[in-house]
């Protein structure tokens, strides 16, 4: 094997329709570890049928969850997904050519979200590049409770090939998700100090929308594109109205 032995890293939580593709698409990594925080749906059992070792934790909050299950792995290199997610051919390849004597402590490669029906190519879903693959002794997740990311102490690689993420959840459910999301992140914000006013408040959704649906080409994404790029505006107007709410005497 002329590489680093490779740990992959999943935290799930009821996620058995989505983790059997997942894990195939993982076979090219020397060890799998799962890490449950309270499945019902049969997860855990799916997951050690396939092969995975697995770890029953509560749950921490995303980043510290996600760095808990790094730290149980048995190799200094890992490569970090989601259920919901698939390496895809090209990726697997560009990951199997990182040489043992690494030029980098950590890679980043492009997402390619599906939504509505459609993997998005343009705007705030696509390339929406994440930093997953890395050697622990050098990067480590940060210790957000939402958005959550790695934070390494060298210069990022970058490699070939998509990392695809294939949700099916409905729209009900991602705009349940996005209000969990924009709830968490503005409590987060006002415990590091942060203050929202309002003209950011305003301004934050205006200029979002001219990134992503007209510099970043989203609307080249038809009416999956302005959905996902309007509901990216509202989450933002969503947390600077949730920390004024907050934040008031």
């Amino acid at each position: 094997m002329n590489r680093a032995p490779l740990s992959a890293v999943i935290i799930t939580l009821d996620a058995a329709s989505q983790l059997p593709e997942c894990l195939a698409a993982l076979a090219f990594c020397d060890e799998i570890v799962v890490v449950d925080s309270g499945s019902s749906d049969g997860t855990v059992e799916l997951a050690r049928q396939r092969g995975a070792r697995v770890i029953n934790q509560d749950w921490l909050g995303y980043g510290p969850q996600k760095q808990f299950a790094v730290e149980r792995a048995s190799h200094d290199w890992v490569l970090c997904v989601d259920a919901d997610e698939r390496v895809t051919p090209e990726l697997r390849a560009s990951i199997l050519a990182v040489p043992p004597e690494q030029t980098f402590h950590a890679y980043r490669f492009a997402r390619c979200n599906r939504f509505m029906g459609r993997y998005l190519r343009h705007g705030e879903g696509y390339p929406d590049w994440s930093l997953r693959l890395f050697d622990r002794r050098h990067a480590r997740w940060s210790d957000d409770v939402v958005h959550e990311k790695v934070v390494a102490d060298g210069e990022v690689g970058t490699l070939a090939g998509d990392l695809l993420h294939d949700s099916a959840e409905s729209l009900d459910s991602y705009l349940a998700k996005q209000n969990r999301y924009t709830t968490l992140a503005a409590a987060d914000a006002l415990a590091r100090g942060k203050r929202a006013g309002a003209a950011r408040l305003l301004l934050s959704p205006l200029l979002r929308f001219f990134k992503f649906y007209f510099l970043r080409l989203g609307f080249l994404d038809g009416v999956p594109g302005l959905v996902h790029t309007l509901i990216g505006c509202q989450n933002s107007f969503a947390k600077y109205a949730k920390m004024l709410a907050k934040d008031k005497p």
